[in-house]
């Protein structure tokens, strides 16, 4: 029952600041698994597989949600979400693939490094300047096969690569942010898939887990989401988000360095 009530604060403390500063929150939750995961006494080299199935599975939920309120703004570019979905899942899926082969020390020095990366532009906070237009049809699926590949290596829906590539080919901020959170949606749903189709059958993963991904957690981060991302998208109005943006990407830079340590 603690981990129960540990895993609802998490989705609560994460919630708030995806709704505040607008990220989806996957890296401070695949983080924060490591460490719950390794106090549970989970296997050690399926800790991080665990904590990116779950951290995936979470983002049909929060992405269900966001994708709703953005399209009654009519925010969502639909011509590129059909575009790109075919390669989104085709990439999701291998990435699943690759993170099962992949030993955890392996997987844990792409997570960190990709971390440092989305960390040190969250504190820059860099917008890249529109330079050229969308591609097309097939360098729109190539872009998205990558997507896909390196959402599942990282537990997350993709919006830290997808926002800054639209707005590089001159989609307005309002429509990429969009846009990304429909995006987002394959992803986690060919994520949630591949993770537990790979991780069916492993040995000595815990009770309540259905392949890599582990249920108690995730019902405890969709509750909690759900209840502080409005509030976080509500406060974003009235407190210093940009400070506050890099607060969260110093919190997170420390975090996957002691994960990085932790794991060498």
């Amino acid at each position: 029952m603690e981990w129960w009530i540990v895993y609802l604060l998490m989705g609560l403390f994460v919630g708030f600041f995806a709704g505040l500063l607008g990220i989806g929150g996957g890296l401070i939750l695949v983080t924060l698994m490591v460490y719950l995961f390794t106090l549970q006494g989970f296997p050690e080299d399926r800790i991080l597989h665990m904590a990116l199935g779950t951290s995936i599975a979470s983002i049909i939920f929060t992405s269900i949600s966001s994708l709703r309120a953005h399209h009654k703004h009519g925010a969502v570019r639909w011509d590129i979400v059909r575009g790109a979905i075919p390669g989104l899942i085709v990439g999701t899926l291998l990435g699943t693939l690759v993170a099962d082969q992949l030993k955890s020390k392996y997987l844990a020095i792409f997570f960190v490094v990709f971390v440092y990366y989305s960390a040190i532009q969250m504190f820059a906070n860099a917008k890249p300047r529109p330079s050229r237009q969308l591609p097309g049809k097939f360098g729109l699926n190539l872009v998205s096969v990558v997507v896909g590949i390196v959402s599942a290596l990282v537990g997350v829906g993709g919006g830290v690569m997808t926002i800054p590539l639209m707005s590089m080919c001159n989609v307005p901020m309002r429509n990429a942010i969009g846009t990304s959170a429909a995006l987002g949606l394959p992803i986690a749903i060919a994520g949630t898939a591949g993770f537990i189709a790979t991780g069916l059958g492993k040995d000595h993963l815990p009770a309540f887990s259905m392949g890599y991904v582990y249920l108690p957690a995730l019902i405890g981060i969709v509750i909690g989401t759900l209840v502080t991302v409005p509030w976080g998208a509500k406060m974003a109005h009235t407190m210093p988000v940009s400070r506050l943006k890099k607060i969260f990407a110093v919190i997170l830079f420390i975090l996957a360095s002691k994960m990085l340590w932790t794991l060498f």
